[in-house]
């Protein structure tokens, strides 16, 4: 990872606190790289990410110029997402089950009913 902490910002990526990221942007290569092995056409990616043509251009010739260190970063990065999501998801679990007993406000009788009617018609079809 040295090599990509050494990339000159005239590639059009540079790293920042949140990893590599497109100039002017707050979008990482690792968000690019999820629609990538999502299979999304590039132009569906720019159109979606708000990228210019010259931005997306400089990422994907970024990622096939230092695929395997990318990669392995973009693995630590998948990584450390779900390790967050599973102390969240376990701090958060009583919580939540406490929560969900709690009886409706008042006033959303109507608002529930309606919902549940929904849900109900949505499933029958």
């Amino acid at each position: 990872m040295a090599m990509l902490d050494r990339e000159a910002p005239s590639t059009g990526i540079v790293r920042t606190e949140r990893g590599l990221t497109v100039v002017g942007t707050r979008i990482t290569l690792y968000e690019i790289v999820d629609y990538l092995k999502a299979e999304w056409p590039p132009h569906l990616i720019q159109d979606w990410l708000n990228l210019s043509a010259e931005q997306l251009t400089d990422a994907l010739a970024y990622l096939r110029a230092h695929q395997d260190a990318v990669e392995a970063e973009y693995q630590l990065v998948v990584e450390h997402a779900a390790a967050n999501r599973q102390y969240w998801e376990t701090r958060n679990r009583d919580r939540l089950a406490h929560i969900a007993q709690l009886p409706p406000k008042p006033g959303a009788e109507a608002v529930l009913a309606k919902l549940k009617a929904r849900k109900a018609a949505r499933d029958a079809a």
